[in-house]
């Protein structure tokens, strides 16, 4: 990705301190958004690596992978599935535990939201420790989908949560190296 681009975003990117919980330095992305070229730059440089890779599911992760994963899946013609926290979706469900950096949470797919066998991206604004993002891959092969990639804003190096995803390839337009 192009450097003065990424600096860029980086650049818009907010610091909050002790949110949510004490110790923990929240990446707020929402200056990301407010700008119509910015967001549209953004969301193309995210769908880039994953052109012509015959996906045909986006799944985004709930909330901010909703923010990004249905603009991906328009650019790489692909449809859209999201992935909730429990009692959202109002079909029946699969379910799937796991632990965030702060905490443990729940995650839910339609058990009807893939066909056998279809390749799947999936798309959420941070990458830290992997939980969430392994927790999507867990429900998606329940469902005999094909986790090909997963894409975000942000990726948190320093937290190694590209090794919990291994051997799904990850791409972030931005890296932060140290807390």
């Amino acid at each position: 990705m192009n450097t003065d681009i990424q600096t860029h975003l980086k650049s818009l990117v907010r610091d909050i301190p002790n949110f949510p919980k004490p110790g923990i330095v929240f990446k707020d992305i929402a200056p990301l958004f407010q700008n119509p070229k910015i967001l549209n730059d953004m969301l193309d440089q995210l769908a880039e690596p994953w052109k012509n890779k015959d996906i045909a599911v986006v799944a985004g992760a709930e909330a901010r992978g909703f923010l990004t994963a249905p603009g991906i899946a328009e650019r790489i013609g692909a449809g859209f599935v999201p992935i909730r926290k429990p009692g959202k979706l109002p079909y029946e469900t699969i379910s799937c535990n796991y632990d965030l950096e702060y905490g443990s949470d729940t995650l839910e797919i339609h058990k009807d939201a893939l066909n056998h066998g279809k390749n799947v991206l999936l798309a959420d604004d941070l990458l830290a420790t992997g939980g969430t993002m392994q927790a999507c891959c867990e429900l998606i092969n329940t469902l005999k989908g094909n986790v090909l990639g997963a894409s975000f804003i942000i990726e948190l190096s320093f937290l190694n949560g590209k090794k919990k995803l291994a051997p799904v390839e990850c791409h972030s337009l931005i890296q932060y190296d140290a807390e």
